[in-house]
């Protein structure tokens, strides 16, 4: 879906630097300043969009860092702009398309990653577009510890089942397979953080989830 594009949302963006970061490359190896509590865990969002999920995951546990990275400049000065007016410390939100992490992070500077709701490129000709992809892993496992998390949600069955033969392949040692996150175990749908995506479609079909983590 093509988003509608906002005049005041890179204005807006550069007027809040302490939210917004236009040129992740010079923090490579920097994250912990941008943050009031630079000794706390730093967790990244691919495709963090409108910042629901992100901004949520902030609130519920402010005792680790965040950073959102989207490609969209109008969705992602949405997701500053509830920051902003949430006072939050603990979140930071990149413009860029994450094509390549480690360029942006070096080895061990983020202790976990989430993927929710990826583009699913279904067409063959565009499977290495996809975030769960082995290109992608390997940018990730270049910037993640061992035995780092990987959490993955989509509501787009292909995706899923292709997400998990390529985690899989690469090695990656499942936690959890949920076939129906909100149809599920009370517990893990407790502790679940939605997205404006998610919201707006769980009851359409079932949400899938995995939670894997790279090998040593």
């Amino acid at each position: 879906m093509r988003v509608r594009k906002k005049k005041w949302a890179l204005p807006y963006m550069q007027d809040h630097p302490d939210f917004a970061v236009l040129e992740p490359g010079r923090y490579r190896g920097q994250w912990a300043s941008r943050f009031a509590n630079p000794q706390a865990p730093i967790h990244l969002e691919i495709g963090s969009g409108k910042g629901q999920f992100i901004i949520g995951m902030a609130q519920k546990h402010p005792d680790v860092n965040y950073i959102g990275i989207d490609l969209e400049d109008s969705v992602l000065a949405m997701a500053v702009k509830k920051a902003v007016n949430a006072g939050l410390k603990n979140v930071q939100f990149v413009l860029t398309n994450g094509g390549d992490v480690a360029d942006l992070f070096e080895k061990g500077e983020v202790q976990q990653l989430y993927l929710n709701f990826s583009d699913p490129w279904p067409k063959k000709r565009h499977t290495k577009r996809r975030l769960t992809s082995p290109n992608f892993l390997t940018s990730y496992q270049r910037i993640l510890p061992a035995d780092a998390p990987l959490e993955f949600k989509t509501d787009n069955r292909g995706l899923f089942e292709y997400s998990l033969v390529s985690l899989n392949n690469f090695g990656l040692q499942f936690e959890r397979v949920n076939l129906d996150l909100h149809h599920g175990n009370a517990e893990e749908l407790a502790a679940n953080v939605e997205t404006e995506y998610e919201e707006k479609f769980k009851e359409k079909g079932p949400i899938y989830k995995i939670r894997a983590r790279f090998p040593d």
